[in-house]
Parts: structure tokens; sequence; C-alpha cells
């Protein structure tokens, strides 16, 4: 009785061997895929990365850029000076000249200067310092009787 016991528990653990690898193989082959898909999406958010670098340095530039016009014009005195439509129309209405009178001052023409006082155009910074030694030179010509 002994020799039948010993067989059926060798017969036993083969059979649980056999089972075991079989299952194992399955678990082994879907570890190998998911670290193919693992090794996958490092290299994706890896190639994201750079990407996302390489975006923010250009719009970082583009802001910058953006910001320098923005910003407007030096007007020499290391002054920074905003345009404003508003202003402009207001600044050439209190010297009491016509569109064409002021835009033969500052050396643009009359659609020209119209559009800035509407707001539906801006000037390049090299009109806007154009204007704004337009409006230096008359807040001298007012600030010179006043000294005398």
């Amino acid at each position: 009785m002994a020799n039948v016991a010993a067989v059926l528990k060798t017969e036993i653990s083969r059979v649980a061997r056999k089972e075991v690898r079989a299952e194992g193989a399955e678990i082994r082959k879907a570890l190998v895929q998911q670290k193919a898909q693992i090794a996958s999406l490092r290299r994706t958010v890896a190639d994201l990365t750079k990407a996302l670098a390489k975006l923010q340095k250009v719009n970082i530039a583009h802001q910058a850029s953006t910001a320098d016009a923005a910003t407007d014009a030096d007007d020499g005195d290391g002054v920074q000076r905003r345009f404003s439509a508003n202003r402009l129309l207001a600044h050439r209405q209190k010297l009491g000249m016509s569109v064409a009178q002021y835009a033969t001052l500052i050396g643009v023409s009359s659609p020209t200067l119209r559009a800035w006082e509407l707001g539906k155009r801006r000037p390049s910074d090299e009109q806007l310092r154009l204007v704004v030694a337009a409006r230096a030179t008359k807040h001298r010509l007012n600030a010179e009787p006043d000294e005398q």
C-alpha cells in the first residue's frame, strides 16, 4: 500500500508542477508585454517632455517679442511710452489740429492716423517714437513761454 501512496503522491506533484509551469508561462508572457509597453510609454513621455520644453521656450520668446512690441517706444530718456488711441485723439483735439494737419506733423497719412485714433491699428515702434517726439516738442514749446 505504501507503494500506491508514493506513486499517487508523485503523480499529484507532477501534475501540479505542469499546471504551475503552464500558468507561469502565461504570466511571464504578459509580464514581457507589459514591460515592453511601459518602456514605450516612458519613451513617449520623454519625447513629450522635450517637446513641451521646446514649446515653452518658443512661447517665452514669443511673449518677450510681443511684450517688446506692446511696451511700445522708448523716447530716448529711458522712459517707456505706451500707446493709447484715446490719448492720441485727445492730444490732437487739444492742439486744435485736423487729422490731416496732425498726420503731417508726425509724418503719416490721414487714414493711418484715423485708424490709430479709432483703435483699429497700432503704430509701429518707429511711428510711436515720432508721436512721442511730436508730443515732447509741443510740451517744450508750451514750457518755453512760461519760463520767460
